[in-house]
Parts: C-alpha cells; sequence; structure tokens
C-alpha cells in the first residue's frame, strides 16, 4: 500500500546529499511540523506538539532541494509515507519517512524566485531517471534497515553509499 501525504512544516536540517549504490542523487533533510491553535482562554496561540519526518528526495528534485532549501525555510513537502521501526544501543523507536515527490516554499511566510531547469530531450537517456524501487531490487529484497539513533536520519532504505546523521 503506497500512502501520499503533504506536509506543512519547516526544514530542521540543511540538506545533505549523497548517492544511492546504484548513483542516484538523493537529497536528505529533517522536516519539523508543528501544530498551532488559539486558546481562547489566553488569547494567544499555543503550539501543541511537534512532529518530525525524514525526507528523502531523488535524483532532479534532490538536486534543486539541495541547492533551494536551508534549514528555517517553510515547506510544503508532497511524498510517499514510510515508517519504520529501529533499535540501537537498547533503545527503540519509529521513523517517519516521506520520500519526497514533490517540495516548494510555503507562500504564506515569504517570496521565492522561481528559476526553471531545462528538461532532458526526448530520446535521450539519463540514468537518473530510473526509480529508486529499479536499485532496491537489484539485490532482489529491500536493503536491511541501518541502525539509527535518537533524530537520526536513516537511508538504508534509500541505499546511501555513506550514512548520513541529522539532528532534529
Amino acid at each position: 500500500m503506497i500512502d501520499t501525504l503533504t506536509i506543512v512544516g519547516r526544514v530542521a536540517t540543511d540538506p545533505t546529499q549523497v548517492q544511492t549504490a546504484g548513483g542516484v542523487p538523493v537529497t536528505n533533510f529533517r522536516l519539523a511540523s508543528t501544530h498551532r491553535r488559539f486558546d481562547s482562554a489566553t488569547q494567544a496561540w499555543t503550539d501543541s506538539g511537534t512532529n518530525w519526518f525524514s525526507v528523502a528526495a531523488f535524483r532532479q528534485l534532490g538536486e534543486n532541494a539541495k541547492a533551494s532549501l536551508r534549514t528555517g525555510d517553510a515547506v510544503i513537502v508532497t511524498g510517499r509515507l514510510k515508517i519504520r521501526s529501529w533499535e540501537s544501543n537498547g533503545k527503540h523507536g519509529t521513523s517517519v519517512d516521506i520520500e519526497a515527490e514533490a517540495i516548494g516554499h510555503d507562500l504564506r511566510w515569504g517570496t521565492t524566485a522561481y528559476r526553471p531547469q531545462p528538461r532532458p530531450q526526448a530520446g535521450t537517456t539519463d540514468a537518473n531517471l530510473e526509480s529508486p524501487e529499479d536499485h532496491t531490487a537489484e539485490g532482489g529484497s529491500e536493503p536491511p534497515a541501518a541502525e539509527t539513533a535518537s533524530m537520526s536520519l536513516d537511508l538504508a532504505w534509500a541505499e546511501p553509499t555513506s550514512s548520513v546523521t541529522a539532528g532534529g
């Protein structure tokens, strides 16, 4: 089952980029989504908790995200939800990952300058147009999940060639 969702939040870590074992670029960052509500008793806005997500953007989306996003940017991310359990050093938890399909700045909080990238010509081949499933299926099964620490970015499902840890 594929669950697609849209999250409005703030970039919590500067995007970092790695490559999968198949050479596909993937950009990763943490996303914080804090829910606010108006408390009529105090006549003030209050935060009611923050949800944390690990976001992975592949290929050109990842390249553009790396060039465009910084910590603190207000963004809207749409993508496929992946929920995984992890255990490391006697600790365990759940990681909520989003494989991004689209990312954009939230224009309620500022402006942005859009610069479109040229599209590949019809008939040209680009190894980066393959899906991540093409690379995870190479070994016949999903890669084993890497150990993670609390608030760590676990990229095992994206097959990174190097490990990346980012706090949220």
